[in-house]
């Protein structure tokens, strides 16, 4: 075996470890809060975890490297190869979708690392989330490589392979918990306070001519909206009314700024107006960033999260814009306080 295994060394195939090191911890923290996003990859081609032979598994994933992290991870114990196509750093979920964990490209990369000198059987395993982007009949076809879909979490990838590549029920479940959803929370923030900043800037300049300043009240109903769009909403998805993220997200939104508005008093008469407005503009953001969430949820496929943006968007903008003008119009030219 380790005679199988330096001669597979010697074609300059990579070893990879099963653990991960502080830069890789590091690595994961920074890419959740949107830091080197696009830029955290793994050169696509064939890797070796433990010793692997001609006989040891074939699994495929992503160049992202957070997904390459988290199944090389849970591969300890096993011997095996990793195939990473190149999924322009997308996870595997998305980049099926997108189309580049796809058919060609699993074809290309299989001949490229010229797989089947590297071994000599023709199963390769899939990630059961990358399904959608790949016709396993015409990888057959045109590599004679047979998929096998395994399971959707990689925590049960080593189960999966020591049963025979025979997948339980529920390995089979799609599963998004709430720690799920918490984990994914900071890539909603970060762009969502990107977009205040020019917000806050221009509130600031406002004040300095309207009759009726923005105060620490006003902003924070703002935060309020962000925090119920891109915080809340994904925390309680499942238990929201309705299933379309843009509604849930306006839902929320609407009760949070009610629930200020009541306690903060501004129902009172000098605040209609005011509070007309917010009770528009910030629902609406609210319903925004949660509709954004539809990118990382496993609750929609692209061709509703398609149709919900052309039906909503609309009446998103609309509210922003109406709540917008009261808002702007109460405070620039409404009476001082």
């Amino acid at each position: 075996m380790d005679k199988e295994f330096n001669s597979v060394k010697s074609l300059g195939i990579q070893t990879v470890s099963t653990s991960l090191t502080i830069c890789d911890i590091i690595g994961a923290w920074k890419v959740r809060w949107g830091i080197g996003r696009m830029n955290y990859t793994v050169t696509p081609g064939l890797y070796a975890v433990g010793r692997p032979n001609k006989d040891s598994p074939i699994l495929v994933s992503a160049n992202y490297k957070l997904t390459f992290d988290i199944l090389r991870k849970n591969l300890s114990g096993i011997d095996c190869w990793l195939l990473i196509l190149d999924t322009k750093g997308v996870n595997v979920w998305c980049a099926a979708g997108k189309g580049t964990f796809g058919t060609e490209e699993l074809v290309t990369r299989i001949e490229a690392v010229e797989l089947a000198n590297v071994v000599s059987h023709k199963n390769i395993i899939l990630p059961q989330l990358g399904a959608p982007g790949i016709d396993s009949n015409e990888v057959k076809r045109r590599t004679g490589f047979a998929v096998i879909f395994g399971p959707v979490r990689a925590e049960d990838i080593q189960a999966f392979i020591l049963s025979g590549n025979k997948a339980t029920e529920e390995m089979r479940l799609v599963k998004f918990t709430l720690k799920d959803r918490l984990t994914l929370t900071p890539m909603e923030i970060v762009p969502a306070v990107k977009m205040s900043l020019p917000i806050l800037g221009l509130l600031f300049l406002t004040n300095r001519f309207t009759k009726r300043p923005f105060d620490k009240q006003d902003l924070a109903d703002y935060a309020g909206a962000i925090f119920s769009g891109a915080v809340l909403t994904p925390l309680l998805l499942p238990y929201i009314p309705g299933k379309a993220f843009a509604w849930k997200g306006f839902f929320i939104g609407f009760i949070c700024t009610i629930g200020s508005l009541w306690k903060s008093k501004r129902f009172a008469q000098d605040y209609r107006l005011l509070s007309v407005g917010k009770l528009l503009l910030f629902p609406a953001i609210s319903s925004f960033l949660a509709m954004n969430f539809t990118g990382a949820s496993t609750y929609t496929s692209p061709s509703g999260v398609k149709k919900e943006m052309q039906k909503a968007l609309p009446f998103i903008a609309i509210a922003a814009a109406i709540g917008t003008v009261l808002m702007f119009g109460v405070h620039l030219f409404g009476r001082k306080k």
